[in-house]
């Protein structure tokens, strides 16, 4: 995309970056320094320190130092989204960005994300992502890179995001504020991008996506969401099967031709919390455990004529439905030989 047509204003809006920081000393310099490059100039960053215990809260005001444009919050410890969430509540701007402290973006991001939304009211526009590991390794990419400008309905984006095919992330977006109302990241939950985004579909026109990668996202393993291994069974699968069921309550009451793939994002979302929980929460007194294969056996019909679902899928379902603790000691013992 060409960006040397823009002319800053006093008209250009104001686009407010939020940055959720808690302990993170030794990335947050280059995430605000990427912030600071930003070719659009008419830029606030907002650095919502949640209540850091290692010297980061007053790195950040250090950095507030540096340049104007930066303001910074201090709050007691709540978590990503109640940090997300007084940053919007703070925000002045008309757009609103998303930032993780130890991610970094490309200098024309923003300037990028502007233009494609010059003239679109109330659409989304988002950018490609990266991944790079603590060794400075390019892991593979979860979501595409499209190789043209592509524009999709808020229906169309919808079923990307439940056929694991689109970016629910907030991070890569450019959103119109008034788009977001009275909603709020949810609280004390992960993969909160994905349930507000389910939310804010309803309202916008629809998603552009630009064949640009414009974020770097830093594979911590330390992170909620990263954690590796049978004892770091994290909460994430357990909201993901939450997530799921409220997207099936969604269809059923406004997209009914939806069904098809809500329900094998339903089956995805159970297939991956049976292969991550540990063994010995496979247990009668586990309720979340025992809803997800009564849903399993529901839906057995769905999972053999699903179109979605690959063979692999459906094989590790249907036995995870007949004998789930002896598949997954099969299972367990199948990833040890592979290593």
């Amino acid at each position: 995309m060409d960006t040397g047509e823009y002319r800053e204003t006093a008209q250009t809006p104001l686009i407010s970056v939020i940055v959720p920081v808690y302990n993170i000393m030794d990335c947050l310099p280059r995430c605000v320094q990427s912030l600071r490059e930003q070719s659009y100039g008419n830029l606030e960053i907002l650095l919502v320190d949640d209540g850091s215990t290692d010297g980061t809260g007053q790195l950040c005001d250090r950095l507030a130092a540096q340049d104007g444009r930066i303001r910074v919050l201090h709050k007691e410890n709540g978590g990503t989204s109640s940090a997300r969430n007084l940053g919007i509540e703070a925000a002045r701007g008309e757009f609103l960005g998303f930032v993780d402290s130890d991610d970094y973006v490309e200098p024309d991001m923003y300037m990028q994300l502007y233009l494609a939304a010059e003239g679109r009211e109330d659409w989304l526009v988002q950018v490609g992502r990266d991944e790079v590991d603590e060794q400075g390794r390019q892991l593979p990419s979860i979501c595409e890179i499209p190789e043209r400008e592509q524009t999709y309905s808020a229906v169309d984006f919808l079923q990307e995001l439940l056929l694991h095919k689109g970016d629910c992330s907030f991070c890569t977006k450019l959103v119109p504020r008034r788009l977001l109302g009275e909603d709020r990241f949810p609280e004390k939950q992960l993969n909160e991008d994905f349930h507000l985004m389910i939310r804010l579909l309803q309202r916008t026109e629809g998603v552009v996506s630009l064949p640009v990668c414009g974020y770097h996202v830093f594979y911590r393993l330390g992170s909620n969401t990263r954690k590796k291994g049978e004892n770091d069974f994290s909460r994430v699968f357990a909201d993901n099967v939450n997530n799921a069921d409220m997207v099936l309550k969604l269809a059923e009451e406004k997209y009914p031709q939806l069904r098809p793939v809500t329900v094998r994002f339903g089956l995805y979302q159970r297939l991956d919390y049976l292969l991550h929980i540990p063994i010995g929460q496979m247990r009668r007194g586990n309720e979340q455990y025992r809803a997800i294969v009564r849903f399993l056996h529901r839906h057995v019909w769905d999972t053999v004529r699903s179109p979605y679902l690959t063979g692999k899928n459906k094989l590790y379902l249907l036995t995870l439905t007949a004998a789930p603790r002896a598949v997954r000691r099969l299972h367990r013992f199948w990833m040890k030989i592979r290593g």
